[in-house]
């Protein structure tokens, strides 16, 4: 079946965590509530830990995405809370869009600024990401003395899900049918390929098998977000807006698919077609296999380096928006240890800090199961203290595995 060992390992280790988690808090983590939350608060770390993968696959690393993502929360946040509302006013449907791209701008211009340090000046990217991990988070305190920016427009608060962040029932079915075609017709499509090249293919009946594998996952994801109903005030609240009459069956609604969500999906789906189909992504790929013959076979190493920690950027501008949107405010501690969190999803997801290979489906299983270590300690009242050390065992265990399964990998007989 053609199945990641690797991957579905993590899988298994996923449905341990989940279940042991559930047994210990009596049945409360395994809860559509639950699961609808933990995808939310999943989805900053995974939206950077996508870009997070196309750096390490290029020998590189990135310290700095926390406190990226904290300065450019604090700029957009200044943008639409104290600049715009002088010339729009507040809450103008134009005031989200402005922030996001000047945001987008800004994320791409530090990402950009860092790559130029590393690619061109030849400075290691531990010792310039570590000098922006201090003088990003010293420039996210210094954009507004410290003091907590709020309140966000409405609009760009949808973009940390909640009650009104999500698209309900009726366009998460929508959604799934169309994951599900799209699951298809990638499979067919691959099949045809493979064919027409006279590559050898999976049996039929394994093909079929992992199309439906894949289908189930995605109908039981999206059943179990819709099966988590809106409160009963925030319900009457939306049937009094729209003009329909309050009554017992009205107020079933469902929250469906929180907005942070798709967003995720949408920059995983993006970045894998890029890595798989397009020249930039065989060109990082190659850089991280060797970077002295990429270059050699004339790929600009330089400026690919430039481009990977520009893209890096725009992903934190992208978290940055969702964190600040979840919390309804911009903070100068948003972000605080996010690169730890980063970087431990994507190791833990299969991405060699060796370089070369990474794939970012495993980085996104990778932030799921940091964020359930988290949200499942929490649920137990578990000591911050403890959840911290248990997250850095984690991260050990991770790094020593990737070790393990480098060294299998480029010689069997270890």
């Amino acid at each position: 079946m053609e199945i990641d060992r690797r991957l579905v390992g993590l899988a298994a280790v996923l449905l341990i965590i989940w279940i042991g988690f559930d047994i210990a808090s009596g049945g409360r983590f395994i809860t559509p509530r639950n699961i609808f939350n933990l995808s939310v608060q999943t989805a900053s770390v995974a939206v950077m830990a996508c870009g997070m993968v196309l750096i390490i696959v290029t020998r590189h690393i990135d310290l700095s995405v926390g406190s990226i993502l904290g300065v450019l929360a604090m700029i957009m946040g200044v943008i639409q809370a104290d600049i715009l509302p002088q010339f729009l006013g507040y809450n103008h449907p134009m005031t989200w869009i402005i922030t996001l791209m000047a945001g987008l701008a800004i994320g791409a211009l530090i990402g950009g600024i860092q790559g130029v340090a590393v690619g061109y000046l030849g400075v290691p990217a531990f010792i310039v990401t570590l000098g922006g991990l201090l003088v990003w988070r010293g420039a996210a305190w210094w954009v507004t003395q410290g003091r907590t920016v709020a309140p966000l427009d409405a609009n760009f608060m949808l973009m940390g899900g909640g009650i009104h962040g999500t698209i309900g029932a009726t366009w998460s079915w929508i959604v799934a049918a169309i994951a599900i075609c799209a699951i298809i017709y990638n499979a067919l499509i691959s099949r045809r390929r493979r064919l027409a090249f006279e590559f050898p293919v999976k049996p039929v009946w394994a093909e079929w098998t992992n199309v439906c594998l894949m289908a189930g996952l995605v109908l039981a994801g999206i059943g179990t977000l819709n099966a988590y109903m809106l409160p009963s005030r925030a319900a009457e609240k939306i049937l009094e807006n729209r003009g329909i009459p309050v009554t017992p069956e009205n107020l079933e609604i469902s929250h469906g698919i929180a907005i942070p969500l798709l967003i995720v999906a949408l920059v995983a789906i993006v970045l894998t077609i890029v890595a798989k189909r397009t020249r930039f992504g065989r060109y990082v790929f190659a850089i991280g296999g060797n970077p002295q013959a990429a270059e050699l076979a004339g790929i600009n190493v330089k400026r690919m380096t430039v481009a990977v920690f520009a893209l890096m950027g725009v992903l934190c501008a992208i978290s940055a928006a969702i964190s600040s949107a979840r919390l309804q405010s911009a903070g100068n501690d948003l972000g605080t240890l996010d690169e730890l969190r980063v970087i431990a999803a994507v190791v833990i997801g299969g991405t060699s800090l060796a370089g070369g290979l990474g794939t970012i489906y495993g980085a996104l299983i990778g932030a799921l199961v940091m964020q359930s270590l988290q949200s499942g300690m929490a649920l137990l009242g578990v000591d911050t203290s403890l959840q911290s050390i248990v997250i850095g065992l984690v991260l050990v265990l991770a790094v020593f595995s990737d070790k393990y399964f480098h060294r299998r990998y480029s010689d069997p007989s270890a």
